[in-house]
Parts: C-alpha cells; structure tokens; sequence
C-alpha cells in the first residue's frame, strides 16, 4: 500500500509518519494493509531518520506538477494536511484559497483521473463554526465560519463529500479541536498560543499569552489527533453515513486550567512564567470558535480525546522533552 501525506513535514504530519512507518501496516477500509511507501510533500523535507520506504518531496501541495509527482507509482490512501493556517489565511487572502481551495480542487481532480478511487484523509477545523452557537457544538450545528480560513476548510469539506458521493474518492474530513502541544517555533495559527504556553515555561522561557486567562478551548493532543487519522482510514462511507465529516471530541478547559495542570505536573514556579497581554486580533478569532463539543457521533466511530490537561503535558514533555522540563 502507497500512502501520500501532504503537508507531512509539519508536526502532526511527521508524527502520522513516524507512526505509519514504525508500525508497518495501516487498517483500511479494504482491511489491514502493508504499508510499502509514506511518500511526503511538504515545503520542507520531513524531519525523520532515512528509510526504504520514506520518500520526501519537496514542493507545493497546490502545485499539480508536485502532486503529481507524489503521485507517481499509484496511491491508495492519501492524507491531505497541507494548509495555510488561520492567521495566515486571514491576512493574505489570495494565498489561503490558493492552497486551502484551490490546493484541495487540484488533489481531488488528480484523485479523480486515478484508476482506483483513493481514500483521501483531510485536515478539516472547528473553524468552519462560527456566529450564535449553543452552549455545545453537535455535527447538527449549522456551518458559519467567521474567518477565511474557516470558509475554505467549510467549501473543501463539502466538495470531499461529494466525490466521495460520486465515487471519485473514499473521503473523511476530520474537524479539529486546537492541538496541543505543538513543538518547535509557534506558526501562524490563532490557536498557537495554546502550545505556547505550555512548551515555552517548560523550556525555561517566558512567556506572554495573548489572551485572557478566562478565555475557553477544546483540546486535544497529539497523540491522539495522530491516532484519530490512522483510525480514520478505517471507516467506510456506509460507516460514516450521511456526511464524511467528522467532529473530534475534545477537552474544554480554560487557560487557566491549562496553567493550573502546569503547575501540578512541572512546578507552581514553571507556570508563573506565563504573563498576559491580550491581542485583539487573536482574541477575535479565538472568541469565535466553539469551546464544547457534542461529539457522539465521533466516540460512536470509535475516535476518544485525552482523560486531563495533565495528561496532555505529561505527554509532551515525555515525547518532546526527553522526560524532563527545565524547572
């Protein structure tokens, strides 16, 4: 089995990788698979030791000449990451259609021209919410998205759904909750802050959130939005029914929940590192999210979210961190 990851560079894709290649097989909807080829296309190579069967391209996942590329040598389960991300969306509005839209239309065209239709994976958002919400957010909930990057992932959800109608594709699109904790350099994501917080006092850093402490989120953690992809490529269009699109459950929890876990995991003077100087930008985008969800749907299909806040810390600093924080 040929498996293609766009956007397989950045974190949660080299994670999904890692995990592909170390595990060797992937469960599908034509059942238990032997993976022979990860082929990744990123902007950058991705950030994993060689391997036989690891082919790393670099390119532009909204580039039909780099698709087919990644293409080449047939494709059976294909899982589209490439994006530009919300901020960045938002201030250059010609880049964010041109990878988020018109990136994901020039991928299911060349799905479209493949002999056998390919299960195609997308990185969708809780972006595509937006306006009056109730209290908790179900599937039901209409679609309002507030932002550009939101529209985008709304529209590329819909045309998803309906080449998987027609039988050009086998599609899932999973909506997720804000993820943490991102290693590395914060990107352009409004939801970056999250990670931030976390990761930088646990590096030694300072560092200064830009919204309230009161502000709410849904999280969820690396380890399992990369176990939900791998899980994703298991379900059946009859499994998923009416709609290929998917809501991952997830953690509500304020930011001061998160710097209480802090505290209790690394130490009451890790979390006093975290100051606040909220920005207005980053506070619109953010309040404009839903911060419950009513995912039953999603914990039906088999899909789960993180136990505590402490959890998801613990795991970051046993992945990323070596097991110890800088205290």
């Amino acid at each position: 089995m040929n498996i293609v990851i766009t956007g397989g560079a950045g974190f949660i894709g080299a994670k999904l990788c890692g995990k592909l290649l170390a595990e060797g097989t992937l469960l599908t909807t034509a059942g238990v698979q032997k993976i022979t080829r990860v082929t990744v296309l990123d902007q950058a190579s991705v950030p994993l030791p060689p391997d036989d069967r690891l082919v790393s391209l670099v390119g532009n996942a909204n580039d039909l000449s780099d698709l087919k590329r990644a293409f080449a040598g047939g494709v059976d389960v294909i899982f589209h990451l490439a994006a530009v991300v919300s901020v960045a969306a938002e201030r250059d509005f010609d880049l964010g259609y041109a990878v988020n839209l018109a990136g994901t239309m020039a991928l299911l065209d060349l799905c479209r021209s493949l002999p056998r239709p390919p299960q195609v994976i997308m990185a969708s958002s809780a972006a595509v919410y937006g306006g009056p919400l109730p209290e908790s957010v179900g599937e039901e909930t209409a679609l309002f998205p507030q932002t550009s990057y939101g529209t985008q992932k709304a529209v590329a959800e819909l045309l998803i759904n309906d080449y998987t109608r027609k039988g050009y594709i086998h599609g899932c699109c999973l909506r997720l909750p804000t993820i943490v904790v991102r290693p590395g350099k914060p990107n352009m994501a409004a939801s970056s802050f999250a990670s931030s917080l976390v990761r930088e006092p646990l590096l030694g850093n300072d560092y200064v959130c830009p919204v309230p402490a009161s502000t709410q989120l849904c999280l969820l953690s690396v380890r399992r939005v990369v176990a939900s992809f791998a899980h994703a490529a298991s379900l059946s269009k009859a499994t998923l029914g009416h709609t290929v699109a998917v809501q991952l459950p997830g953690l509500t929890l304020t930011v001061n929940d998160l710097l209480e876990a802090l505290g209790q995991v690394a130490g009451p003077n890790v979390a006093e590192r975290v100051s606040f100087l909220p920005q207005a930008d980053i506070v619109s985008i953010v309040n404009g999210w839903p911060a419950s969800f009513a995912a039953r749907r999603a914990l039906r299909l088999g899909f789960s979210h993180d136990d505590n806040a402490a959890q998801i810390i613990s795991a970051f600093i046993a992945d990323e961190l070596g097991g110890r924080a800088k205290l």
